[in-house]
């Protein structure tokens, strides 16, 4: 069989994670090659995962053994990267979140649909068994008109999340986007607009404390979602009501029930799988031409999008719309 060979730009943190399942977990994966700003960690990494350390992002790109790139790098950097991947007709996988700006989503999508390749944006917590355990059930709801979505998670280790000039935003950006895509993707529903408040708890520069309320659809739901990353603990609450039933889980507790009246019923959960490998063994058939993205670039900027609409709302006090991405 043969291999479809990928680059990855960003071998940071997360990046590594990309890298060791390319090369330990897909073997229909061949990891070309990699880029990154520090040529001699490059140079490391390149040695360790049995790859190439391409000198810059454009000798990765124009590389014809890269069939398609994975994009792990702060999202600031991610419409000129897109736009060389476009210039390259390679087919792309872009970490969330997937711009910093309704602007720069729109520079990419101009980019995107004038080269005609697929780009698929990686919003890991789809893939969470919990989330697709309660996906699988929301038909039996009947008519959704509540939604509750709380993250809570312990400071980031990455410096960068806090500097404003490499983040593109707080809170809202870099773990909003994780809960304002699960609003659309459980709920089948897109936002109107949202009314949110956002705070700084302790010595960080940018927010890292939120609560925001969506109005979905015609007016009938709406999404209650909080995010903080200022405690020692984590949680990932959801909870769907509808007409006829309720469900309710936790995506970090690996805890999901459906409620009737007072009866709680343990749903059955899905093998726990990691996120990324299932998004890279997705691209891949994104890549061969044998699937479209299951999470497009749109689904990815519709997130970001809500994220903005939300900044926005915290600065002027009043509820603001949600620019439409689709």
């Amino acid at each position: 069989m043969s291999r479809i060979g990928l680059g990855l730009i960003g071998v940071g943190r997360h990046g590594e994670r990309y890298a060791r399942h390319m090369v330990q977990d897909l073997p229909e994966v061949e990891l070309v090659g990699l880029a990154r700003r520090n040529r001699a960690e490059a140079e490391r990494q390149a040695a360790a995962f049995g790859c190439r350390a391409f000198p810059d992002v454009e000798a990765l790109l124009a590389d014809p053994a890269v069939q398609g790139v994975a994009v792990v790098v702060p999202p600031i950097h991610h419409p000129d990267l897109v736009e060389r991947a476009a210039a390259h007709r390679k087919p792309v996988l872009l970490e969330k979140p997937a711009a910093v700006s309704v602007a720069d989503g729109r520079r990419m999508q101009a980019a995107v649909r004038a080269a005609g390749i697929p780009v698929m944006t990686a919003q890991t917590m789809r893939y969470n068994g919990v989330v697709r355990a309660l996906l699988a059930e929301r038909e039996g709801l009947g008519p959704i008109h509540a939604v509750r979505l709380g993250q809570r998670f312990e400071p980031s280790p990455l410096s960068w999340v806090d500097d404003p000039e490499l983040a593109g935003g707080g809170i809202l950006l870099h773990t909003g986007v994780h809960s304002f895509d699960l609003v659309r993707h459980l709920t089948g529903l897109e936002p109107r607009d949202v009314f949110c408040r956002t705070s700084r708890v302790g010595d960080v520069r940018l927010g890292n404390n939120f609560a925001a309320l969506f109005t979905l659809a015609d007016g009938a739901a709406l999404a209650s979602v909080s995010g903080c990353r200022a405690t020692r603990s984590r949680s990932g609450a959801i909870e769907i009501a509808g007409e006829r039933a309720q469900l309710v889980g936790d995506h970090v507790a690996n805890t999901a029930f459906r409620v009737e009246g007072r009866t709680w019923t343990p749903l059955a959960l899905p093998e726990d799988l990691p996120t990324v490998r299932e998004i890279l063994r997705d691209f891949v058939a994104v890549v061969e031409g044998s699937a479209s993205p299951p999470i497009t670039l749109e689904d990815g900027l519709q997130a970001a999008a809500m994220a903005e609409a939300a900044a926005r709302s915290a600065a002027t006090g009043r509820p603001e719309p949600v620019e439409r991405m689709l």
